[in-house]
């Protein structure tokens, strides 16, 4: 099941690069870019499915566009929240 989800993955990649490439030279267009507000819509589209295949395989780029990893909850975390909510009501 890995692999066909790793193909399949693939093939998404593959296609949104092809997509941006643009070999027709805009004769194949979801959306016509002419178009003001949303027509770089599906180029940014594509560009998102790649950015996605290229962290599944683990080339996260995230970190161009300024994301920062955060590191892994602690199993020992406490609910304050409830803690507090139950003091005041008293």
């Amino acid at each position: 099941m890995q692999t066909i989800k790793g193909i399949i993955v693939f093939l998404l990649g593959a296609a949104s690069v092809v997509y941006l490439v643009n070999p027709g030279a805009g004769i194949f267009e979801l959306i016509p870019d002419n178009i003001p507000g949303i027509g770089n819509l599906d180029e940014a589209g594509a560009t998102a499915v790649l950015l996605a295949a290229l962290a599944y395989f683990g080339y996260d780029l995230g970190h161009i566009f300024g994301k920062k990893k955060e590191p892994p909850a602690s199993s020992t975390t406490m609910d304050v929240n409830a803690e507090v909510i139950s003091q005041t009501k008293s």
